[in-house]
């Protein structure tokens, strides 16, 4: 819990800029927060990162003074309570579709009176040493991101955003459209009709909006940027190591 400004400048709107981690492997982790990041983001929703690596994974961000947040693999108590007493900044919902969706994130991630969460004595806590300042800690800077990637979550939006713990949403671009029935084709005239009301919902009621711009080029970041996105995750571990591979075998083989 190195990041107390973090949520801040999240919901004042202030422009911040992520990662996201699919492997397992705290030297990636390493390289990728050395780079300069705001935040980076362990998925462990569709990679096979368990327990012990993902507490591994946000010691090793956190050390580098960088905010570690993990994009949990559902909406569900225990993953949310595992990944907070292992120390993560914050986390990322996955398909959160309705407000009853976004009161439950926020009910295992705070502490009565607040939310639900169970208490347990681990590294967030000290170790049990440090139990007073956590919980103060977690009502005031915790973040709590509610992933917005089916088009029920673009309907009920304004109904989620109005969730008091829900500090901001990002959206989920592949799997918004997979929601539509065509994962993947974000030029088809729905896909763009359902991130334009996102855009519009958002920014009437003055709510920081997120994107994953999986592309790694950077001149992407720069149209979300100006579009109004503020919470912007930058490309995946992966696709930085496979993208700048292929293209410097590709000028090698001119």
């Amino acid at each position: 819990m190195l990041n107390k400004t973090l949520r801040k400048r999240i919901k004042a709107g202030e422009l911040t800029l992520g990662s996201w981690i699919t492997i397992g492997h705290p030297n990636v982790a390493e390289i990728l927060a050395n780079a300069g990041f705001d935040w980076l983001v362990i998925d462990i929703e569709h990679n096979p990162i368990d327990n012990s690596m993902v507490q591994t994974l946000i010691t090793t961000i956190q050390s580098k003074g960088v905010a570690a947040f993990v994009r949990v693999s559902k909406n569900e108590e225990v993953v949310i309570k595992h990944v907070l007493d292992a120390g993560a900044d914050g986390i990322i919902v996955p398909m959160v579709c309705s407000k009853a969706d976004a009161i439950q994130a926020v009910d295992y991630a705070k502490y009565p009176p607040i939310g639900k969460r169970g208490v347990g004595l681990a590294r967030a806590q000290q170790y049990g040493t440090g139990f007073d300042a956590y919980k103060k800690w977690v009502a005031e800077d915790l973040v709590v991101i509610a992933q917005i990637e089916h088009i029920d979550g673009i309907n009920n939006l304004e109904e989620i955003i109005s969730v008091e713990g829900i500090d901001g949403t990002i959206i989920g671009p592949y799997d918004l459209s997979g929601s539509m029935g065509m994962p993947g084709e974000f030029e088809k005239p729905v896909v763009k009709e359902a991130l334009a009301k996102y855009i519009e919902i958002c920014k009437a009621h003055h709510f920081p909006m997120g994107f994953h711009v999986v592309n790694t080029d950077p001149s992407k970041i720069q149209e979300k940027i100006d579009e109004g996105y503020r919470f912007i995750a930058y490309g995946t571990d992966f696709l930085f190591m496979g993208d700048t591979a292929a293209k410097g075998m590709k000028e090698l083989k001119k």
